[in-house]
Parts: C-alpha cells; structure tokens; sequence
C-alpha cells in the first residue's frame, strides 16, 4: 500500500512538468525532413539547438561524420551531406 502511495505521488509530479514540455521544432528549411527522420533515431532535436551556439559551419560536418563513424548512426552519404549542409546554414556560432 505504501508503494502505491509513493507511486502515485510521484506520477502526480512526474505528469504535470513532462506535459508542460513545448516539441522543439527546428528552423523550417530545405533538408530538415532529413535532420528530423535521421537524428532523431538516437537522439531528440534540442541537441541541435544545444550544440549550435558553440559549432562553427565546419564543425557540423565533423559532428555528422561522428555521428556515422562513431555512433554508428545509419545515414546514406547522400543524406549525411544534406544534414550537414542543413546544420551549417540554418545553426551556425
């Protein structure tokens, strides 16, 4: 009975700060529909906008190679050159 209680407590909290949580959605521009089918496979889009203040345009290219070498995320080279040329234009330092 006691874990109940607890359980529920902790729901009631838990429930109210998740559904006040805004979907981060990325600028609208040509290959954003890569960005969002391929990143999000491991990872949710605030990274983008966490990491864009401190990635020059370059950088981006290196955190979409690491992202496949490293990570082993599995993006085409086509589609890699898309997200990066993406990330470059639309989220730059």
């Amino acid at each position: 009975m006691r874990t109940l209680a607890i359980s529920l407590l902790i729901g009631s909290v838990i429930t109210p700060a998740a559904a006040q949580e805004k979907p981060i959605e990325l600028k609208k521009a040509p290959g954003i529909e890569k960005v969002e089918g391929n990143c999000t496979a491991c990872h949710s889009l605030d990274y983008v906008q966490m990491n864009s203040p401190f990635l020059a345009p370059t950088a981006w290219d290196a955190e979409v190679i690491k992202m496949i070498k490293v990570f082993g995320a599995p993006i085409t080279e086509v589609d890699a050159t898309l997200i990066a040329d993406y990330l470059k234009k639309n989220y730059r330092d």
